[in-house]
């Protein structure tokens, strides 16, 4: 493949990057100044302009994390350092007139792993199709989605949400900027999957936030992420005890330490935090704050959360993959029992009914899945979707190998229409030749509704918007269609339970 420099002037300086197959990509450009030594753990700051031309033909460092979720390729591992704050431009090599609507992608992982790197996040084939697709790294782990604000002294100072004030002010470079690489920075859609689209939820209720994006989709966010600053202190202590720092000493403990003692301690921070269920998982932002003010939810409900049109959904198989490989949900008896052990006797056999079978192991995957994910999308359509245009999918799709290895439609398999990866070499192995056809179909009709919405901010004329009387929701499946309140006795178990609102 012939590849060629291109080149675009920022407002920080003059950036290098490569033509290649249809698109124009910018890689690791930085969008605040590297966040170490008295910079850790304070809010970020614009970046340095720099002189001359910086390239930017290849990705750079991802957040420190474990290396184990850095894979990036066949026995090839990305390289972390606290300097991570950095973005990437995908965009088309021909353009039609006009400036092209925007996709900012906020990569999963918890709070703790992930990297905008990720070869499945390659954004080239959206940008063909007609936007300016933009990935971004943010702080990870115990350096960003940690909550130690609690910690600060007299002479340290570590601000609060620090993941999320990564994300503004990468969204207000986009703004700054992205006109240069061909975007409109007045049509910005950010999305996100996982805890990047727990994050897309959040961000609809940081006010510093108001202005740097038009439209919002969010794929599988995640229930029990916000915590209050009473439980955020309480995970900040625990975490300065395993971290080994001794009393009055915890912000200086945690401003030293290095990286990989620092994933460590979190590591088993995690461990505990699933023993001692303090009603938020250990990572993720805070409410409460100055930065930001409500819990999202609440945000939505009352009205004073962007009143942005927003795409929200979720995944038929969600905790299927966390049962193969991530054992972090409630999939057993035992813990299911003790999470319901508050609940009165009544709401305990209306759950119990809601998943026929209880307490088979498929119904306990399906209660978990609704508990992690199911419960998010429900309370995040109801209270966005009163104020502002809000579209409820469901992603049933599933080729016969994933059903056939136990996962269907997993979470994160929506990623795989999103990205059109069932067009690459990966895609060809999943679908094989008996479901190719309609692995493509599925990819084309996603991709067609998320690129449609980011224009204008509709995802086509046969979905209807969520209302608390029908509640429509957009089923992705060999034969796409729409069905209203599919599972509406799950959704109101967990409605009268009171546990969706943790």
């Amino acid at each position: 493949m012939h590849e060629h420099a291109v080149r675009a002037v920022t407002s920080a300086g003059t950036v290098e990057g490569f033509t290649c197959d249809g698109v124009h990509r910018w890689r690791a450009i930085p969008y605040a100044q590297a966040p170490i030594g008295k910079l850790r753990y304070r809010a970020p700051r614009p970046v340095d302009p720099w002189p001359g031309v910086r390239y930017c033909h290849g990705f750079a460092y991802c957040a420190p994390q474990r290396r184990r979720y850095t894979l990036v390729g066949v026995g090839k591992y990305q390289p972390m350092s606290e300097d991570c704050l950095t973005l990437n431009v995908t965009a088309p090599e021909s353009t039609a007139d006009g400036a092209l609507p925007v996709m900012v992608f906020i990569h999963g992982g918890g709070y703790f792993f992930g990297s905008s790197a990720t070869p499945l996040y390659d954004g080239a084939a959206l940008a063909r199709k007609g936007c300016v697709y933009v990935s971004v790294n943010y702080r990870l782990g115990a350096l960003g989605g940690l909550e130690l604000s609690s910690l600060s002294t007299r002479d340290i100072t570590i601000d609060d949400n620090l993941f999320l004030r990564d994300l503004v002010m990468a969204l207000q470079w986009v703004h700054d900027n992205i006109a240069v690489f061909g975007g409109d920075p007045n049509n910005v859609t950010i999305f996100g999957e996982s805890a990047g689209a727990h994050a897309v939820a959040t961000l609809l209720a940081v006010p510093a936030a108001k202005g740097l994006f038009a439209r919002a989709i969010s794929q599988s966010p995640g229930n029990g992420m916000v915590r209050s600053p009473e439980v955020a202190a309480e995970y900040a202590s625990q975490f300065a005890a395993l971290l080994g720092a001794r009393e009055g000493d915890a912000a200086h403990a945690a401003m030293t330490a290095h990286p990989a003692d620092l994933a460590s301690a979190l590591d088993a921070l995690i461990l505990h935090g699933q023993q001692d269920m303090l009603g938020a998982f250990v990572t993720g932002p805070t409410c409460g704050t100055e930065y930001l003010p409500l819990h999202p939810t609440q945000a939505m409900r009352s009205g004073k959360a962007h009143r942005v049109p927003l795409i929200v959904g979720t995944n038929a198989d969600e905790a299927r993959l966390f049962y193969r490989f991530f054992k972090i949900l409630p999939m057993t008896r035992p813990v299911i029992d003790r999470l319901l052990a508050e609940t009165h006797p009544h709401e305990r056999e209306r759950m119990a009914a809601a998943y026929p079978d209880y307490p088979a192991q498929a119904a306990c995957i399906r209660f978990a899945g609704d508990f992690a994910f199911g419960t998010a999308v429900w309370q995040i359509a109801e209270a966005h979707g009163r104020h502002a245009p809000t579209f409820v999918y469901r992603y049933d799709y599933a080729p016969r190998t994933l059903r056939w290895s136990g996962l269907g439609a997993t979470h994160t398999t929506e990623l795989l229409a999103v990205f059109n990866t069932y067009r690459t070499r990966l895609g060809r192995l999943l679908t094989a030749a008996a479901d190719q056809a309609s692995a493509h179909r599925v990819s084309d009709d996603v991709q067609s509704r998320w690129l449609e919405f980011s224009r204008s901010g509709l995802p086509g004329d046969d979905w209807p918007a969520h209302t608390d009387e029908e509640r429509a929701v957009m089923i992705f499946d060999y034969r796409s269609r729409v069905e209203y309140d599919p599972h509406a006795h799950r959704r109101l178990a967990w409605e009268s339970s009171g546990l969706a609102a943790r």
